[in-house]
């Protein structure tokens, strides 16, 4: 019933994946009761409009050698892929809960389990494996040895006529990366030219490309403004595999839960996939499984603020920031320039056990003096500072867009002849990871006058700025204006 199948099933239909076999339990129970409550639809003759070949098993509740045939069928169906609904009966050989909700929501219970035994005709005690079904499972392991030895002997013999593709198979089974891959990030000054954080990410994904044979993604039918095109690639399709940039249509949701499944598969897989910002709330559920999941998936979400200006409230992201922070194991990366931007993509290229946010402007940005691609990996860092002694009068903390006018007024404080220290908190997950007396450094505890700008939603700043501090943001929807207007208003 849920969106996300329907979107990734639309898109294994276009693709013609013929290797692709779901079976559907055809069981007509729900946590409610019958599914009749609120689905009646004919699932086969869906899956066949959306390019699916489809079978039917009506009875899967013994049915073995209907479930073989069917099996064979669909691998013998190379060009589309194959649903195969089984109709069984949920609970089937309980006595008193098959063919019921309570067989879904909650276990058997010892009474029925024990009805349940005498039902199947199974003497057995919990746990224990008959010698016959054993020994009728253990035929697989023998033929899986002769299958693995089998690909072995291929395997050398490919290596021998192409070493070099064979090492780079090898690196996309192992996840190794290639010696200085890092090195082909861009570098910036502050003397290059003002460009939005999306347009620099776009650099920095095509640079990756060169290097990373298995660095490939896609936007939900975005691409063109999120600037997420592999310029030296097309387009991934059924009949061309070997392209990188991957068309996921507007699929937000069936596109996390795709780049998922890449990030599992292989360690030497790096999927990213991108839309704006606000638009994560249609792909949340798939990002938190890339959390739970330790797939370290690359999320590029463009149009990160009331920067968008007159896109308006709609497409303005208020308190999509704190929502990631607050979400275990992913980081959330807000760069403020060239040089932040590229240390957020090596910092989620590494990262390969945890998935990354990069939140990107769609607004020019200067390049800053003093950020770095080393500051961005301990995640909070100082980009300038005119105390001594580590004892600054006043430390303003920002990201993003807004580090520029942290910049900005820390430079007119100074010319009243105040010290202001301002620090870039670009990953506050990385940050909480640097040792307490890397962290003292940075936010000495002695100094409590501390002010915080970042176009967002104020809760979480309370940690870094005290009781004593100021939080400048915003925890309103925002406005169709320019963004200039937006800003000063």
């Amino acid at each position: 019933m849920e969106g996300i199948s329907n979107e990734v099933c639309s898109l294994a239909g276009h693709w013609g994946l013929g290797k692709l076999v779901a079976f559907y339990d055809d069981n007509h129970i729900s946590v409610d009761g019958d599914i009749e409550i609120a689905f009646t639809e004919d699932v086969s003759a869906r899956f066949e409009a959306l390019g699916w070949h489809t079978l039917w098993i009506k009875n899967g509740n013994t049915g073995y050698d209907d479930l073989h045939e069917a099996i064979k069928e669909a691998k013998a169906v190379t060009d589309k892929p194959t649903l195969i609904k089984v109709t069984t009966t949920i609970g089937f050989g309980s006595p008193n809960k098959a063919n019921s909700y309570r067989a879904h929501g909650s276990a058997l219970g010892t009474k029925e389990v024990e009805a349940t035994r005498q039902n199947l005709g199974w003497p057995y005690e919990p746990f224990f494996v008959p010698e016959d079904v054993k020994c009728h499972w253990s035929r697989h392991v023998p033929r899986g040895a002769a299958l693995e030895v089998d690909w072995d002997a291929k395997f050398a013999e490919y290596e021998k006529k192409y070493p070099e593709d064979a090492a780079t198979l090898k690196s996309i089974i192992s996840g190794e990366l290639p010696p200085g891959w890092a090195d082909v990030l861009p570098k910036y000054t502050p003397e290059d030219p003002e460009a939005a954080t999306r347009n620099l990410s776009q650099q920095c994904l095509n640079a990756l490309a060169e290097v990373l044979p298995c660095f490939l993604g896609g936007s939900a039918d975005v691409a063109s403004s999120s600037m997420t095109l592999i310029k030296t690639f097309g387009n991934f399709q059924k009949d061309t595999p070997e392209e990188r940039n991957i068309c996921f249509g507007v699929r937000e949701h069936g596109m996390g839960g795709i780049c998922n499944g890449m990030a599992l598969h292989s360690p030497g897989l790096i999927p990213y996939c991108a839309t704006y910002f606000v638009f994560s709330d249609y792909m949340r559920a798939a990002m938190r499984i890339s959390a739970l999941s330790e797939a370290g998936v690359i999320y590029i979400m463009t149009h990160d603020s009331i920067g968008v200006g007159e896109n308006g409230p709609t497409h303005q992201p208020i308190e999509h920031l704190i929502n990631f922070r607050t979400m275990p194991n992913i980081l959330m990366l807000h760069p403020a320039d060239g040089n932040e931007t590229a240390g957020a993509y090596k910092v989620a290229v590494l990262n390969r056990k945890r998935p990354s946010v990069l939140a990107l402007s769609r607004q020019k940005l200067p390049h800053l003096p003093g950020t770095s691609v080393e500051g961005v990996e301990k995640g909070g860092y100082i980009i300038s500072d005119n105390s001594t002694g580590n004892k600054p009068d006043i430390i303003v903390l920002s990201t993003g867009s807004e580090l520029q006018i942290a910049a900005k007024a820390a430079d007119e404080l100074r010319k009243e002849g105040k010290s202001i220290r301002v620090v870039s908190l670009v990953s506050w997950e990385l940050f909480e990871e640097q040792s307490d007396e890397y962290k003292e450094s940075v936010l000495p505890e002695s100094v409590t006058a501390r002010i915080s700008i970042e176009a967002g939603c104020t809760l979480g700043w309370q940690k870094y700025v005290g009781a004593k501090g100021k939080i400048i943001g915003i925890d309103r929807f925002g406005a169709s204006a320019p963004s200039g207007k937006i800003f000063k208003e």
